[in-house]
């Protein structure tokens, strides 16, 4: 082993999404387990055009900032801000392959400091206790709860709402 190598801290950069991602971030979506915890989801994951014209769109919408998070050169996942119903919103993911190493947290956390409309909600699945602590660790706090209709569950269940104020 390389003892420069001991203390290496992976590579984790945000970048705007341009449409070649959209492809490959379009995979991390038909992964059935990350499907069930994201919960809500489109009523066909595998629809690929579907979502590459989605997609193609928002990153023309100027309230929309996407962004894709790379791991050393590789891209592992994505961030956005939206607006819904008036309020303005986070979303992430990140490829199942590279859970658990503290990424998500760390894109989210650069992404707070690229996006600083406040408040910012989070919504996440009542089960989904990993993305729970990714928001809780990025200083959001729950606010409420909602139920809705989860596409990769055909079924509703209740969500928790994250909010982060400054």
């Amino acid at each position: 082993m390389n003892p420069g190598m001991t203390n290496h801290q992976p590579d984790i950069k945000l970048r705007p999404t341009k449409i070649p991602d959209l492809d490959i971030l379009f995979q991390f979506q038909t992964d059935k387990e990350s499907g069930y915890l994201a919960a809500f989801m489109p009523k066909d994951p595998t629809d690929k055009a579907a979502y590459i014209s989605k997609y193609t769109k928002l990153l023309d919408d100027p309230t929309v900032n996407n962004q894709t998070i790379t791991l050393n050169n590789i891209i592992v996942g994505s961030v956005a801000k939206f607006v819904m119903e008036g309020h303005t919103e986070i979303t992430y993911w990140i490829d199942r392959k590279f859970w658990g190493q503290g990424i998500a947290t760390k894109a989210l956390k650069e992404f707070l400091t690229i996006e600083t409309t406040r408040p910012i909600f989070g919504r996440v699945a009542f089960d989904n206790l990993g993305s729970q602590r990714v928001l809780e660790k990025c200083g959001f706090y729950k606010v409420g709860t909602d139920k809705g209709f989860a596409n990769a569950r055909q079924m509703e269940i209740e969500e928790f709402i994250y909010k982060l104020e400054s």
